[in-house]
């Protein structure tokens, strides 16, 4: 950092900031609850059809003990992995096994996987949508950019060269239906913000892919919660849910508390 060319701010949690959170969020689940148009085609033709947004929800949980049933099955799955990549990072990471051992294959029979691997989790990345039962058909690339809007040539990774660029595994389980073929490409060229803040342009692709069905975002934080989004993490803040059907199952199972 202060090496740096570029000027760079930190901001305080303040107050204000919580609360204007707070109502950013108030106003996306009020926007949430009303229906929408929204386009859905098929790798032919675009028609209209009115879809229901649900609000986003999310809990608070270690997901290596969360029990899976709770939750149900998903048409799509996002996941980006504390991984141990061998180098220092401001969070904890978790080991291969933990990684294999995740039980990711419990929450969908058909869909799609979106998997963020960056230096050795390539490969790792490869070797888990494998045991989890996806077939991998597709990877994004995520180009990073500066405040500048320029290449990042200094990246915060890599052991021989300066990572400047994130992959995402894209990987198909079952028979999905319903879904959209060729309505967007696979880069993404976005700037870089938090560490392992990844890039918004990622739910729309997914959305237009998939409108209007259930998704799972992994090891989320509370700027991933999305409209019909159910986000699981430790970093988040408590448990909101909006499914009455998951709702019924985790409140049977943990009532009140997080499952820790």
């Amino acid at each position: 950092m202060d090496t740096c060319k570029y000027v760079h701010y930190a901001i305080d949690e303040d107050d204000q900031r919580v609360h204007m959170r707070r109502q950013h969020r108030e106003a996306m689940n009020t926007r949430a609850k009303n229906s929408a148009a929204m386009l859905v085609s098929d790798s032919k033709s675009l028609s209209v059809t009115a879809t229901t947004i649900t609000p986003p929800q999310w809990i608070q949980c270690d997901i290596r003990k969360l029990d899976k049933d709770v939750i149900g099955k998903f048409t799509v799955i996002m996941a980006d992995p504390p991984w141990d990549i061998h180098m220092e990072l401001p969070y904890g990471t978790m080991t291969d096994d933990e990684m294999r051992n995740m039980g990711v294959e419990t929450v969908q029979d058909d869909g799609f996987i979106f998997l963020w691997v960056t230096g050795r989790a390539v490969e790792l990345g490869r070797e888990l949508l494998a045991i989890w039962g996806y077939d991998r058909v597709d990877d994004i690339i995520w180009v990073k950019t500066n405040q500048l809007q320029r290449l990042i040539r200094t990246g915060r990774t890599g052991h021989w060269i300066n990572h400047g660029k994130e992959h995402c595994l894209v990987g198909v389980k079952g028979n999905p239906k319903n879904f959209n073929r060729g309505l967007d490409c696979d880069l993404i060229v976005s700037e870089v913000r938090d560490t392992s803040h990844k890039p918004d342009e990622i739910y729309g692709m997914i959305e237009r892919l998939s409108p209007g069905t259930r998704k799972l975002e992994l090891f989320g934080r509370e700027h991933n919660t999305q409209n019909n989004w159910l986000t699981l993490g430790n970093q988040l803040d408590g448990v909101h849910l909006e499914w009455e059907d998951v709702k019924q199952k985790y409140f049977a199972r943990y009532g009140m508390s997080l499952p820790f």
